[in-house]
């Protein structure tokens, strides 16, 4: 069973808002509103997941579009058997696993071609990458989140990832297990990780900017913090 098949649990609604399950159900029934709410919900947390993972703003909302896209594809195999946080998360990582494994190839082709006597050894597509290159925070923020996305990127890929999911995904330990593939305790000691390199980078920073600039792309998340604690 493919991760399109093993789709979202049960979940009650809070504060009378309709849950991300029901609302997926309700979009296997046809509903299409139902959709438009879910994809409203969670665009903005996983537009920055992958951004950080691919650091292109073009190919991000490329992937985001392919995330919902394979959404749509697998709503008539929807059943309540995960949350839908967890399950999305985990499509657009495998996403990002691909992209990776995509990019790595692309890697070696300037090597080969350098070694055939091409003049620099760059392929016409790293060229416009490295134009590209980007965050949502250089784009559209001062100099201090620059430096705070800088320090994220600079982040092993394993807490880098942990720390997107929580920070900017609003997942918990427990959802970025199941999409990740690893034990509750492991995503949080990645977290801590994550948290203790980022103080030691940022350390000559006021924690209230530092703190301001990573929250400022974070969508609304309900007592959530940027925490190695449940």
């Amino acid at each position: 069973m493919t991760v399109d098949d093993q789709a979202p649990a049960d979940d009650a609604p809070l504060d009378g808002v309709t849950s991300d399950e029901d609302l997926m159900l309700s979009f296997r029934d046809g509903d299409g509103a139902a959709f438009e709410q879910l994809v409203s919900r969670h665009k903005r947390g996983l537009y920055n997941f992958l951004l950080r993972s691919v650091h292109n703003p073009s190919r991000a909302e490329e992937m985001l579009q392919d995330v919902f896209l394979r959404v749509i594809r697998a709503k008539d195999r929807y059943q309540r058997t995960a949350r839908f946080t967890t399950w999305i998360y985990t499509i657009a990582r495998n996403l990002c696993v691909d992209e990776s494994r995509r990019q790595k190839f692309r890697r070696t082709l300037p090597l080969e071609a350098k070694r055939r006597g091409s003049e620099n050894g760059l392929t016409i597509l790293e060229m416009t990458d490295a134009k590209q290159v980007g965050t949502d925070a250089a784009s559209e923020a001062p100099k201090i989140r620059d430096r705070v996305a800088a320090a994220i990127q600079n982040l092993p890929d394993d807490q880098r990832e942990v720390f997107v999911m929580r920070q900017f995904g609003g997942l918990s330990f427990k959802q970025i297990g199941e999409a990740v593939g690893a034990p509750e305790n492991t995503v949080k000691s990645r977290m801590r990780y994550a948290l203790e390199k980022l103080r030691g980078d940022l350390h000559d920073m006021d924690p209230r900017e530092s703190a301001e600039s990573i929250g400022s792309s974070k969508p609304a998340v309900a007592g959530q913090k940027a925490s190695a604690s449940g």
